[in-house]
């Protein structure tokens, strides 16, 4: 098993890459080549910049029972679909029950946003965001 973390723009990298450093757990960063990311106890795959080509190369090196942290649902579903665990930088984790839920809400949003209307961004991060990342990471990392 490993963990692979789908970094650009994640918020949560070291914080990902410690606890798996902590637990021996192999850790890989995969970030497009705009976002160069190296930290000590995770290999780094560096990919192409363009769009989902990061996505991409995470779908490809996921196997059955990994675990990929990406705030990105499509990821997420593919990875799902290949057996393996999902979960995003909030400790939101993907089921198979919520993804389709969510994949929908991604299309309403993109379908409003093309109508040119405009749709709320992310809120700001916050200590909070990052405590409860941890905690469910820890208890996900417990469970497998």
């Amino acid at each position: 098993m490993k963990i692979i973390i789908d970094a650009d723009a994640c918020p949560v990298v070291d914080i990902a890459v410690g606890i798996a450093k902590e637990r021996n757990f192999k850790c890989i960063i995969v970030c497009d080549n705009a976002h160069f990311i190296q930290k000590n106890g995770a290999i780094t795959v560096i990919v192409d910049k363009g769009a989902d080509s990061a996505d991409c190369r995470i779908a490809n090196l996921a196997e059955q029972g990994d675990v990929v942290i990406t705030q990105d649902y499509g990821l997420a579903a593919l990875v799902l679909g290949k057996g393996g665990k999902a979960l995003n930088q909030n400790g939101l984790i993907y089921t198979d029950t919520n993804i389709e839920n969510l994949l929908f809400t991604r299309y309403i949003g993109k379908k409003e946003r093309m109508a040119g209307n405009r749709t709320k961004g992310p809120k700001k991060r916050t200590a909070q965001n990052d405590a409860d990342f941890i905690k469910v990471f820890n208890l996900y990392l417990d469970s497998i």
